[in-house]
């Protein structure tokens, strides 16, 4: 069983019409960014953006907004004025401050006089957000548009059902940017019942539509009364001038598809650690529910192994030492920086990353040092080199317990060659989580706004019981392709912004 509500706001008092209407004012902008300001912790602007709690996914967003272009574009009577909507960020975390306060009303108060507003709910089996959309747009049904000679001056408003206002709203031709949010809400009353595990949908408005006395579009030939600044473009009946930051693709349509996924990415100057066991198949399953572990950052090696044998690009990745290297031939060249000819791990011990007993160690790679300082630290004898040479840094390896919301991006984001990431901890259960809040961007590399925990659990790194993971911070990809693995979808995304990574098993 499932319920569905949706309440429109309309203002009474055409008179009050033109003072309400602020579009792009500073009182907007400005209530706009306090709003902005009270989603991040104690008041204060954080330093990295929270994106791993972003209030909607990728897809759902894409989702809204083109069912939103698609259903303006065919109202009718045609409209000759109706502007192509643009999601819009400041919108969408409004609409998120106001959905987390879980109040079956619409807010906040001070906003309302400056944006539209759109509300809906249901709790019961799985709705879409597009689902609400559409269900706003079924309004139409019962509304009947007002031609120009029925407006002297001003239009009559003829709703035949309980509300049309949602609809109106929605093909308002003068708005043209939304931003949404969903937030699950434990309880929320609805009109005198409380519900519990309810969705909120919010999306706001901007201008606002919804002015009394007026037509919610001109009619007219299709695009034939658009405003001069779209210099005459027109798009799906739509009045458009392009946006270079949006590029709608075929990606852009597969919501929810499962996709094959796409081959590891590497660059030449970064290249993939070695597997110490074979690669998982290609043809492999996608949507397999086995985990597999066949991958691993932390790269066993000998006492004397040297860096010359195990790097060969710029970032080196992570070595797991055995015991007893402190005796063992192995041979030293340097202090801090260390010649690619000396032995990893006795190094390692030199610099005090690790004792006898071995260990971690990160390593990172620097082209054609000058020289090389002999010294004795730690039990270990380094020799002297003075002639330029290639050389590495050691560093210790981090552990972390994290949340299911923990993002790369937060933690450490993709820095040339010195990004080090930590070993993390993921607790049990994140394949619980909703995907709104801890989303999965990508198919065996994925973006760095994703949930490090559920896109390990993807990848079949991890079960749903949690354990520790190696991440590899990348550079960022044009695109990422979502697939279905494990238990988790992952989103498509294309014209991405940050970084990547990998996730790699932990030996146990």
């Amino acid at each position: 069983m499932h319920s569905l509500i949706s309440i429109a706001l309309l203002f009474l008092g055409a008179s009050l019409a033109a003072s309400l209407f602020l579009p792009d004012s500073l009182e907007l902008r400005q209530i706009m960014q306090r709003y902005q300001d009270e989603l991040e912790p104690n008041g204060t602007k954080a330093d990295v953006p929270l994106r791993s709690r972003r209030a909607i996914r990728w897809s759902d967003r894409e989702e809204i907004l083109q069912l939103h272009n698609k259903l303006r574009g065919a109202v009718y009577p045609t409209a000759s004025n109706m502007e192509y909507m643009v999601w819009d960020d400041e919108l969408e975390k409004s609409a998120t401050y106001w959905a987390e306060q879980c109040q079956w009303e619409h807010g906040p108060k001070d906003l309302l006089m400056s944006i539209g507003q759109n509300l809906a709910v249901h709790w019961g089996r799985y709705r879409s957000p597009a689902y609400h959309v559409q269900a706003w747009y079924d309004e139409e049904k019962d509304y009947t548009y007002p031609y120009p000679h029925e407006c002297n001056p001003w239009c009559p408003e003829r709703c035949s059902g309980p509300m049309c206002t949602h609809y109106t709203q929605l093909v308002w031709a003068t708005t043209n940017r939304v931003g949404c949010a969903v937030h699950t809400c434990s309880r929320i009353n609805v009109w005198g019942e409380v519900w519990e595990n309810a969705i909120y949908l919010v999306c706001n408005y901007s201008p606002k539509g919804n002015w009394i006395g007026e037509a919610p579009y001109q009619t007219g030939r299709p695009c034939s009364q658009c405003p001069p600044s779209y210099g005459g473009g027109c798009r799906n009946n739509l009045c458009y001038k392009g946006d270079p930051e949006r590029h709608e693709s075929p990606d852009m349509n597969e919501v929810e598809k499962p996709q094959e996924p796409v081959q590891p990415w590497t660059t030449p100057t970064k290249p993939q650690p070695k597997p110490s066991f074979p690669q998982k198949p290609a043809n492999a399953n996608p949507s397999s529910t086995k985990t597999t572990r066949t991958t691993y950052l932390a790269q066993i090696i000998k006492c004397e192994t040297k860096m010359r044998d195990k790097c060969k690009g710029a970032a080196c990745n992570r070595y797991n030492c055995p015991a007893n290297c402190l005796n063992k031939k192995g041979k030293v060249w340097g202090t801090l920086y260390y010649d690619v000819q000396s032995s990893i791990c006795r190094a390692a011990i030199h610099y005090g990353i690790i004792d006898n007993n071995g260990g971690l160690v990160d390593v990172t790679r620097k082209d054609n040092f000058p020289f090389f300082v002999k010294a004795t630290k730690n039990g270990v004898e380094s020799f002297s080199k003075y002639k330029p040479g290639n050389a590495f840094t050691v560093s210790r390896v981090e552990e972390q317990t994290i949340d299911c919301y923990t993002t790369v991006a937060e933690i450490c984001p993709f820095k040339a060659s010195t990004s080090h990431c930590p070993r993390v901890f993921c607790p049990a259960n994140c394949i619980n989580e909703p995907s709104y809040w801890a989303p999965v961007v990508g198919s065996n590399i994925y973006g760095d706004g994703s949930s490090i925990c559920r896109a390990a659990i993807h990848s079949g790194v991890i079960k749903a019981s949690g354990g520790y993971v190696d991440l590899l911070a990348l550079d960022k990809r044009k695109s990422y392709a979502g697939t279905l693995k494990n238990g988790i979808q992952s989103e498509s995304k294309t014209n991405t912004e940050g970084g990547s990574f990998r996730v790699f098993a932990v030996r146990e």
